[in-house]
């Protein structure tokens, strides 16, 4: 059997960099081959043509605009992609490639030819949502909010060197957008949490480089009588027992964690959920994880592994 080939398209941004580094021991040992174009061919169409109907499998780091142009360039019937971009999240007939979602998602992940990878907020979102949401603990049209904090890596190029840059000193240290209420992720996390009405979502950038806090606040009083905070920590333990990359912790009450550190997983790709309580009937879901691990490249390396092991 030959060894796998696998291009990187846009391997020079924050997540194709991530994933060279992670496949790098990997191609040392000689597991699969990266083909990669010298920097002057990356822009050249024709060259990215040749180079993705080339390999056995695609990863796009990519704009949405250029991944939907790489995929409409694709001839070849043998090349499976990976698309790390937002363009395809709530496409059909597209795999999304979030393993853990369900018993067989990592199955459809493992045997699809083309597989979206989550954006880094849904993940953490969709992770605590949906579970509950299918077992009626949480009705598909509860009025969901979700806030999120990330590291500034979750935007990009641009906003690492705005605070990384010669201007840092005037980056903000802590910042709120998203305002218009039109995030590109909300209908994505609508879609794969199977809820009925369109979440409000409210992101965030800190002045850290990676790591994202997500938290989802419930009313107790909104829910079912017989549903309470031991319920629903039990059904997403239950969910995710033997999940290498998920971890739920232990049902808390305050002031057992006094805070959590959105940092904690970075360099990982492991998620962290939680659920807090309090005497009142109020609800915190929480989830940390690396925005560039389990929200980006250590997704795309995760999904890989599964179609390579195909």
């Amino acid at each position: 059997m030959s060894t796998p080939l696998v291009f990187i398209d846009g391997d020079q941004g924050t997540t194709g960099l991530q994933i060279h580094e992670r496949l790098r021991g990997r191609v040392e040992r000689q597991d699969l081959k990266l083909l990669t174009l010298p920097a002057d061919a990356r822009k050249d169409a024709q060259r990215r043509a040749e180079a993705i109907n080339a390999c056995d499998i695609a990863i796009l780091c990519l704009p949405d605009a250029a991944a939907r142009e790489a995929v409409e360039a694709i001839v070849n019937p043998h090349v499976r992609v990976i698309d790390a971009s937002s363009a395809h999240r709530t496409t059909p007939g597209w795999v999304y490639g979030f393993p853990e979602m369900s018993d067989e998602q990592a199955q459809r992940v493992a045997g699809a030819s083309r597989v979206t990878n989550p954006g880094c907020y849904p993940t953490g979102a969709i992770g605590l949502l949906r579970p509950l949401v299918q077992a009626g603990l949480v009705p598909a049209d509860y009025p969901i909010s979700i806030h999120a904090v990330s590291g500034y890596s979750g935007g990009g190029r641009a906003a690492v060197e705005t605070y990384e840059g010669p201007e840092a000193a005037n980056a903000l240290p802590f910042q709120v957008y998203g305002l218009g209420l039109a995030h590109k992720h909300t209908p994505e996390i609508q879609l794969h949490a199977g809820l009925t009405q369109r979440p409000m979502f409210v992101p965030a950038y800190g002045a850290y480089r990676q790591g994202i806090v997500l938290t989802v606040p419930l009313e107790l009083r909104l829910l079912n009588a017989d549903v309470d905070a031991t319920a629903l920590h039990a059904c997403l333990a239950e969910h995710y027992a033997g999940a290498q990359h998920v971890e739920v912790m232990p049902l808390q009450v305050p002031p057992a964690v006094p805070h959590l550190d959105p940092q904690a997983l970075n360099g990982t790709n492991d998620m962290r959920l939680g659920v807090f309580a309090n005497d009142h009937g109020q609800v915190l879901l929480t989830a940390v994880f690396d925005n560039l691990g389990k929200g980006a490249s250590g997704a795309a390396v995760q999904n890989l592994d599964l179609m390579l092991a195909r």
